[in-house]
């Protein structure tokens, strides 16, 4: 019996010292793996990157920018649903452990040992918290050390912050595939849907991929990801958190996916959005636009935008079509799957609805032709092969660019295409309507250009138009293309006579005219109509036939340093050097600073800076930049409306021309629309002012214009500057795009004749000679602005009621003005 007791004894003692051993081996452990664990108070302050996303001025997606694609959602937000799938999946338990699941545990440690030595990967049993650790503090190893490490900051994470906070960082820091980080963007990439939209099978998909998101493809290996979805369904009904008539529908519902483009999302918007990228790059760094869950609220406004893509292309393609047409883009063997070659092919792919497609065969009246198939999510090339037919009215543009057949209109399709001719093709229309089934051909236009639309009394770009196509070059032309403005640069001459003396009755010299450059070298100034001269003109006709003679001999009269100085005013040019040639245009400049120059005419004289951003916030919605710094005051009422005064907008914008200047050459500028260079756009049937401007050799095509609302501004040219023909004219290639894209543009818009400001007196003179017309002299006259002590003399000679002053009629009613100054062109024609 004693024997018994001491051999108990023993083991007890035995037994304390290994349990003490143990305990100390553990504690030791802990303080092993304790010391060298992060600092998980850092989660406090967490801020994940997020995406910064882009939005029209309407709130449309116009484009989204990350590394990793996420929205930051507060636990909040998260449906139930949501939540529940992802506990399901990885952690039922997760509301009742303290950070680590001991059962999970021993399962784990079971399935190693039963697989050691197999190099199976060992079985996970991390808790959210421990997936939270893992993710945010530790790397990916795997390794005991590891595990050890992310339970003891589990532990530690589940007693410093609440079980919501945790699963907050969890469901917005997990890999879920496909570029997408977070369950919000997960959402919007596999199912273009928020969080709130969300089906339990689609909830459940998105459950299903945290473990294992590229074994899970959707299309790669669909029956994997719909297995492991049901599963998920499944242990949603063991759980009660789903009934069983919701399971049954969740797993027949069938897993379908969009492809959704993290690009421009906008029609026609890429151009812009890149800008936009760029500023904002510029502005905070790359970490900010990348990372920073910026909220951009831009000035497109995506109606216009199409409308300016839309005219604008129109016009490239017409004007290349008249040279010809080129050829096919390549040839390709279509002697098996035509479709497997051709998917392989580059197509552009903003230029809907033109489709690229291989020519298959053809025949006097016809071609039939194969499109170029997609490709499904994932890459693989869609088994879908559409075929349609180019009938010859679809080729009767296409007369050949060379050979013996140049200029020629093509008497039957298989002159223009043969078999295994790669090209581009959209719908055929007659009268108007689509012929189904048929087809026009097409080819990427060699010349290109670009259009600026923008608000002249903010600055705002209301749509930009950088070329054809930004798929096919990223070049924005709008911006970043120097070009020759030619006679655009007119009006910035004239605006500095105007603003120091002449006016637009004032008289000039049309002749030949000299210019002594040194060295022996003479230049002599012409017309576009080579020998053609006025002799005697007012600055009026001179601006309207735009004149080269008179604006040299105007640009000596005040001098090229004052005309520099109102150049840099307009930003036009930074620094004009002093050659006569540069009053003509001979400067290079872009269509953007063009168009806010012309925008600051427009607006009575205001310097305006052009913006492609109305808005910037944070990520916590905090509004960090704002382009109007206009002082309202009043405008934020408190207590609601209750009778006080009208807010009042203080302009303390900078005043780079007079207001009476600015009316005077805005009123000229009528005059090249009414009968001048620019008289395609009297068509719009609204009040316009603008110029058009043929550089040397007619490199480059422009006209830049607008209505009191509106200012569009274009050029055309060949990226590699050359002629585009000796009779190529502004007025016939550029005026008209301006013309269409005006017509849309206002359509809805009221004809509102540009405001006359105080002290403006119209005159009514004679057009040719700019003297006061004599009484009852109507034939021949128009209705002159002049700045107070410049109208011509004769005061006795003038007809009742046409000697405005001020904005009102002399001798008769203001009502009865209102008639003559406000119709069309503000009485002027």
């Amino acid at each position: 019996m004693r024997l018994l007791l001491r051999f108990f004894g023993f083991l007890f003692t035995a037994g304390s010292i290994l349990f003490l051993a143990g305990l100390a081996a553990v504690a030791g452990l802990f303080w092993h793996f304790s010391k060298d664990l992060p600092d998980y108070s850092q989660l406090q302050n967490y801020e994940p990157p997020v995406m910064t996303r882009v939005h029209a001025s309407d709130g449309s997606l116009l484009a989204e920018y990350a590394k990793e694609r996420r929205l930051y959602l507060p636990i909040q937000a998260v449906p139930k649903l949501v939540i529940n799938a992802f506990l399901a999946a990885e952690d039922k338990n997760f509301y009742e452990h303290g950070g680590v699941d001991y059962t999970g545990m021993a399962r784990a440690g079971l399935a190693y040992i039963q697989n050691y030595g197999s190099n199976r990967r060992p079985q996970g049993a991390s808790t959210i918290t421990q997936q939270v650790a893992k993710n945010f503090l530790l790397t990916n190893e795997v390794s005991f050390s590891r595990k050890i490490k992310e339970a003891l900051l589990a532990m530690r994470i589940e007693k410093a912050y609440s079980k919501d906070k945790i699963l907050e960082l969890y469901l917005n820091e997990i890999y879920l595939g496909l570029g997408a980080y977070g369950i919000a963007a997960a959402s919007l990439v596999y199912f273009d849907k928020s969080v709130n939209e969300l089906t339990v099978a689609e909830a459940a998909y998105l459950a299903a991929l945290p473990k294992m998101p590229a074994s899970l493809h959707p299309v790669r290996n669909h029956a994997r990801a719909v297995e492991r979805r049901n599963y998920v369904i499944d242990r949603l009904q063991e759980n009660g958190w789903i009934t069983a008539a919701d399971a049954d529908k969740a797993r027949k519902d069938p897993l379908v996916v969009t492809n959704r483009s993290s690009g421009a999302h906008t029609f026609a918007g890429e151009y812009f959005s890149e800008e936009v990228r760029r500023d904002i790059f510029e502005r905070y760094g790359e970490k900010k636009l990348y990372e920073g869950g910026l909220s951009v609220r831009t000035t497109l406004d995506p109606k216009i935008q199409v409308m300016a893509r839309k005219t604008m292309v129109a016009g490239l393609v017409n004007y290349d079509e008249q040279q010809g047409y080129r050829g096919p883009i390549q040839k390709l063997d279509i002697s098996g799957d035509w479709g497997v070659p051709l998917a392989d092919v580059k197509s552009l792919s903003d230029i809907s609805p033109w489709r690229m497609a291989v020519v298959l065969e053809t025949s006097p009246q016809s071609a039939r032709i194969g499109f170029q198939p997609g490709r499904v999510l994932g890459g693989a090339i869609s088994k879908d092969r559409e075929t349609g037919l180019v009938s010859i009215d679809g080729v009767r543009w296409a007369k050949a660019a060379s050979g013996p057949l140049r200029g020629k209109t093509p008497t039957s399709v298989a002159q223009v295409l043969q078999p295994g001719d790669v090209i581009y093709a959209d719908p055929l229309y007659k009268d108007g309507h689509i012929i189904e089934g048929q087809y026009r051909l097409r080819q990427i236009p060699e010349i290109s250009g670009a259009m600026v639309a923008m608000d002249p009394h903010t600055g705002r770009v209301l749509a930009m138009v950088g070329g054809f196509s930004f798929d096919q070059s990223q070049f924005n032309r709008a911006t970043q293309a120097y070009r020759q403005p030619g006679s655009t640069f007119k009006p910035i001459v004239y605006s500095s006579a105007l603003d120091n003396g002449y006016t637009g009755s004032t008289m000039m010299v049309d002749a030949p005219i000299e210019i002594d450059l040194g060295q022996g070298q003479v230049w002599r100034p012409e017309n576009f109509s080579t020998g053609r001269y006025q002799g005697q003109v007012t600055l009026r006709n001179a601006l309207r036939l735009s004149l080269n003679t008179v604006t040299v001999r105007l640009a000596q009269e005040i001098g090229m340093p004052l005309i520099g100085e109102y150049a840099r005013r307009f930003g036009v040019y930074d620094e004009l050097p002093n050659y006569l040639s540069y009053a003509l245009g001979a400067g290079e400049t872009t269509v953007m600073r063009m168009v806010t120059a012309y925008s600051m005419i427009d607006n009575g004289g205001r310097r305006v800076k052009p913006t492609l951003i109305d808005r910037i916030q944070d990520r916590y919605g905090h509004t960090i930049f704002k382009h109007d710094q206009r002082e309202c005051i009043g405008c934020d009422a408190p207590e609601g409306w209750k009778n006080q005064p009208e807010p009042q907008l203080i302009d303390h914008r900078e005043q780079v021309l007079d207001p009476m200047s600015a009316y005077q050459i805005t009123s000229l500028m009528e005059g090249v629309v009414q009968a001048g260079t620019g008289t395609a756009l009297r068509d719009v049937g609204k009040p316009i002012a603008g110029k058009t401007g043929t550089s040397n050799e007619a490199k480059d095509l422009w006209f830049v214009g607008f209505s009191p609302d509106l200012v569009v501004g274009l050029y055309v040219g060949y990226d590699k500057p050359r002629s585009l023909g000796r009779t190529a004219q502004a007025g016939h290639t550029a005026a008209p795009i301006a013309r269409d894209f005006m017509k849309l543009a206002l359509a809805d818009k009221p004809a509102v004749p540009f405001k006359i400001p105080p002290g403006i007196r119209l005159v009514r003179v004679v057009a040719k000679t700019g003297a006061r017309a004599g009484p009852g002299e109507t034939s021949g006259t128009l209705l002159e602005a002049f700045k107070p002590g410049q109208a011509p003399p004769v005061y006795d000679n003038v007809v009742p009621g046409t000697d405005v002053i001020d904005g009102t009629q002399a001798g008769i009613a203001p009502d009865a003005d209102r008639a003559i100054v406000r119709s069309g062109t503000g009485g002027l024609y």
